[in-house]
């Protein structure tokens, strides 16, 4: 990995509004967020001046939510904090993607579209893997694992900085955990990845261990600790 490579996941939602993301961008000045309905993500320089936030704070509108991912940059005063979580930062060291996974029964991994957008949202809010809206997908290829019909797990393509894929939005239904999907559909997320010439990552809750246990099982390792910020402008 050259460190060119590794800088882009310091700022991965800039990079990727600069970059993959760029239509999905809503720009003022040197601030910018995503469009309405594909995240709530925000970004700045990374040494912001008050006239960045105050840019943000007119690209975004009055009492509107900025996520500000893991930017460390401290907001003015004005700027009412909404939360801030403690998380990881995962990275596949060699790029080389783990070994297919295999979940029980006979589902087939499928890749979902725009006709899926209503289930995908469904599950979201059932299992709270973290913010999803209706464009989410725009952002990359998610894959779903259906039974009987009924959509029970999901993963997708996040933030692309270059070089870099994000797989998130990993979600089982209650009904449906134990089975193996989530490793299935990560490691099949990974190795298209791979095959395309980049390297997959993901951003984890500190305190969700049992992701944190999948992943360090499929081969992922921690990059850097991280912290998420939320505000609320004025």
């Amino acid at each position: 990995m050259t460190s060119g490579a590794a800088d882009a996941l310091d700022h991965p939602v800039g990079a990727s509004l600069r970059g993959r993301h760029a239509e999905l961008a809503r720009r003022l000045g040197r601030a910018a967020t995503y469009l309405p309905d594909v995240a709530t993500f925000s970004a700045l320089p990374a040494d912001p001046e008050p006239a960045d936030w105050a840019d943000l704070a007119r690209l975004l509108g009055r009492g509107a939510f900025a996520d500000m991912f893991s930017c460390p940059a401290t907001p003015p005063p004005d700027w009412e904090p909404v939360f801030v979580l403690e998380g990881r930062q995962l990275v596949l060291p060699d790029g080389t993607p783990p070994a297919p996974a295999r979940s029980t029964g006979a589902a087939e991994v499928v890749e979902l579209g725009a006709a899926d957008v209503p289930e995908m949202v469904d599950l979201v809010a059932r299992t709270q893997p973290g913010p999803f809206w209706p464009r989410t997908r725009e952002l990359g290829t998610y894959l779903g694992i259906r039974d009987g019909g009924r959509l029970v797990a999901m993963a997708g393509e996040r933030l692309r900085p270059p070089g870099w894929t994000e797989i998130s939005a990993v979600c089982t239904a209650p009904e449906a955990r134990g089975r193996g999907h989530a490793a299935r559909l990560v490691s099949t997320l990974a190795d298209r990845v791979v095959t395309r010439g980049e390297r997959p990552f993901l951003h984890v809750a500190e305190a969700n261990t049992t992701a944190l246990a999948l992943y360090g099982r499929l081969g992922f390792e921690t990059r850097a600790k991280v912290t998420f910020r939320g505000y609320r402008t004025p």
